[in-house]
């Protein structure tokens, strides 16, 4: 991915519209263990100008950032997603109810791909015997070649390895484990499955989240064009730190 121009990191509004195209894929995979893999994936169509634009580092915070937002939105609310530093809480309404808790994000940038990755720690969700086992990843690749023509389809997949559902893990009598399996098949994984294709088709609206990079930039242009050298030099210094912490966070 290339490091942004500031004035094109700064753009938020949506200049187009996307196709997305849901791939079919295994919705899960079992693990004798009881862990869980599940893949979602989507290829989205949009023109190269757009994707040119969106193709910067800062693009996978941004993509993260809505991640969560659709999450509560979806869920009206009920569901919400706590900031740390160090970690990222999915809790129901509030604490100490943390449904789901991430380790922080783990960004990973290439010249055709780009990952980021929550490792899971704990939560209600999680069976003990899961703690600080598998992971939230989101990956985004585009061709390693350009096609030819106007449009671009790059590759957006939603990935949860090695997770421990708490209603069926394998610490569990068998008779209980195989009961509880039908029950997340039928229940959290069916909610997971849809509400992670819906997230994948909203992103033909191309409208990202802001990120923390880009609003400390946007802070340093708007400082640049008024001329207050002092507020641009902070503000490009935390924006830089802020993308060593991500640097280091992978």
């Amino acid at each position: 991915m290339r490091r942004p121009h500031p004035r094109e990191a700064l753009e938020t509004h949506r200049q187009a519209r996307a196709r997305v195209h849901i791939v079919d894929e295994p919705e899960s995979v079992y693990a004798p263990g009881g862990g869980v893999t599940t893949r979602q994936v989507a290829d989205v169509t949009l023109p190269r100008t757009e994707l040119d634009r969106l193709w910067t580092p800062e693009y996978l915070e941004r993509l993260a950032r809505t991640y969560w937002l659709f999450l509560s939105h979806i869920s009206f609310g009920l569901l919400r997603v706590l900031y740390s530093p160090f970690s990222r809480e999915v809790v129901l309404v509030r604490r100490p109810f943390r449904l789901l808790t991430f380790r922080g994000p783990r960004y990973r940038t290439e010249a055709n791909r780009g990952s980021v990755t929550w490792p899971i720690d704990r939560g209600i969700l999680v069976a003990p015997s899961g703690r600080g086992k598998g992971f939230l990843r989101m990956t985004v690749e585009r061709p390693a070649e350009a096609p030819a023509g106007d449009e671009v389809t790059v590759r957006v997949t939603s990935e949860v390895a090695n997770f421990y559902p708490t209603i069926a893990a394998g610490g569990l009598p068998r008779w209980m484990a195989r009961i509880g399996g039908w029950l997340y098949r039928f229940t959290q994984l069916r909610v997971h499955v849809i509400v992670t294709n819906a997230f994948l088709r909203s992103l033909a609206r191309l409208d990202l989240a802001p990120s923390v990079v880009g609003a400390l930039r946007q802070r340093a242009t708007v400082a640049a064009s008024e001329g207050d050298v002092d507020a641009m030099a902070d503000a490009t210094a935390l924006a830089r730190a802020e993308e060593r912490k991500q640097a280091s966070a992978g």
